[in-house]
């Protein structure tokens, strides 16, 4: 339902894991490495997580979307690592009966693994600089 992973994430096969016979729908989210933040050119990042905890909180989100809408699957997949600009970082995969709750549901999952899961992210700048981001993409101060 929801896992870390330190190699590219295979997008076909884990859309094909939410295809079921009663679902209509299917809705995807990734989130790539964009080249800038605030203003500053990015070359990179790097996320760092507590593995353990990230993977049963993730988990727990992932389980608390299939109580709340009405879904048929769903799956998470979060880098961790060395990114450069344009790699997948994030995904998130719904499928339901209907397109309302599959939307809803994949909305929900990210936004609870941003808020929730503790996945650290440190930018590399095009400067030489580096910063810790928190889950808004703010710079630590």
């Amino acid at each position: 339902m929801f896992r870390l992973s330190e190699i590219a994430i295979d997008t076909a096969a884990l859309r094909a894991q939410l295809a079921r016979a009663d679902a209509g729908a299917c809705v995807t989210f990734e989130g790539w490495v964009r080249d800038r933040n605030g203003g500053k050119a990015v070359r990179g990042l790097a996320y760092q997580s507590y593995a353990e905890l990230a993977e049963r909180e993730g988990r727990r989100i992932v389980e608390e979307a299939r109580e709340r809408f009405a879904i048929a699957a769903a799956l998470c997949v979060h880098r961790v690592g060395e990114l450069a600009v344009g790699e997948l970082a994030v995904w998130v995969g719904v499928s339901a009966g209907h397109r309302d709750a599959a939307f809803a549901a994949c909305r929900y999952i990210i936004d609870e693994v941003k808020r929730r899961v503790p996945i650290w992210k440190n930018e590399r700048y095009a400067d030489g600089a580096s910063g810790w981001l928190h889950p808004d993409d703010t710079p630590v101060a």
